[in-house]
């Protein structure tokens, strides 16, 4: 496995090897009109394809090379960050997959910087890659008009939003987990659960949200918008989130937090105020990452397959190079509520604030 730095590409003039948009952009032409000229449409006129075509040879531009039923030789998986244990789950589970399948994997993270992506498809472009995984990231329009262009399967992980239909998606039971972890709260007598979520942006943190509001609407618990914290998914902000409910003048007695990292944070809020999990308040979190069953106290958690997740997004972009059919284009596994420790029937008072 390959670790990609992101650095652009060059072109033996030892510029930045130009992209379809580039083209675009330089005949005033659309992407689409560009496109429809490197493959050989028809329906272009006589001057644009003139003028495309003059661009496209002066800046060197060269179409990916695509032999029917040639055996992939490579996988770019993407991420817009690499600093979360979650991020090695799907690393692991894609490459079980293409090692079995003698394939490499270039691991790429963008980091959300500007420009970032763009250098990556540049990075892409030049070692002509034969999948793209991309993880819990917004898919920008002209990046999938270029991938298409190039004939680069891609399947994304967690999408951010809405992907176009014809983009595979490869998810969890999101809503259904967040819904299991918040019932489990209120089977153990608890009214009053907090939640760290996740960033609104996601899919996966908006169907937790959604999860832990139909169980308290369905036991006849009326959601109270003050037990609701945002998250980042991170240790700092769970922390923080807990230290705010805390600070409520009636804190909740339980937390369910919409990751593993963000629950680990809030366990650490209440040791600093000298309280005590589960018996001053309960905590789950989601995930199921390695490090929490060896927690103190172990977590309770909702367990979502990553690395499963991460396998079949990998065999996903392997089909079309096998000439084989593809996977159904929305692919949603299921999760788990693994009971440990961290949870317990509510204290007889409320939790102190501190």
């Amino acid at each position: 496995m390959a670790v990609d730095g992101a650095r652009a590409g060059t072109s033996s003039g030892g510029r930045g090897r130009v992209t379809i948009t580039d083209i675009a952009r330089r005949a005033g032409v659309s992407v689409p009109t560009v496109s429809r000229v490197v493959n050989g449409r028809s329906d272009v006129s006589p001057g644009t394809r003139a003028r495309v075509e003059e661009l496209l040879r002066r800046h060197g531009y060269r179409k990916r090379a695509a032999a029917p039923g040639r055996r992939a030789a490579l996988i770019d998986l993407v991420f817009n960050d690499l600093d979360s244990p979650w991020a090695v789950e799907i690393i692991r589970g894609v490459e079980e997959v293409a090692h079995a399948a003698g394939v490499a994997t270039v691991v790429s993270a963008v980091h959300g910087r500007s420009g970032g992506a763009r250098q990556w498809m540049r990075n892409l472009r030049a070692r002509a890659s034969d999948g793209v995984v991309l993880v819990t990231s917004a898919l920008d329009p002209v990046l999938h008009q270029e991938l298409r262009v190039l004939g680069v399967p891609l399947v994304v992980v967690d999408p951010a939003g809405s992907p176009a239909l014809d983009v595979p998606t490869v998810g969890a039971a999101n809503q259904a987990g967040g819904r299991a972890a918040t019932e489990h709260l209120l089977a153990l007598g608890h009214r009053r659960i907090g939640l760290i979520a996740g960033p609104p942006r996601l899919l996966c943190s908006r169907a937790r949200h959604d999860g832990y509001r139909a169980a308290l609407h369905g036991a006849g618990v009326a959601v109270d918008d003050s037990l609701v914290v945002p998250g980042d998914f991170r240790h700092e902000s769970g922390f923080a989130a807990c230290d705010a409910l805390l600070g409520l003048p009636e804190p909740p007695t339980a937390v369910f937090a919409a990751s593993d990292q963000m629950a680990l944070g809030a366990i650490e809020a209440l040791r600093r105020r000298g309280l005590r999990v589960p018996q001053d308040m309960s905590v789950v979190g989601f995930d199921d990452l390695p490090e929490v069953r060896w927690s103190a106290p172990p977590l309770t958690t909702v367990r979502q397959p990553l690395a499963e997740m991460g396998k079949v997004a990998a065999r996903t972009v392997l089909r079309p190079a096998r000439d084989e059919r593809p996977d159904p284009p929305r692919v949603e596994l299921g999760t788990e509520l693994v009971v440990r420790s961290s949870t317990a029937p509510p204290p007889r008072r409320a939790a102190p604030c501190g």
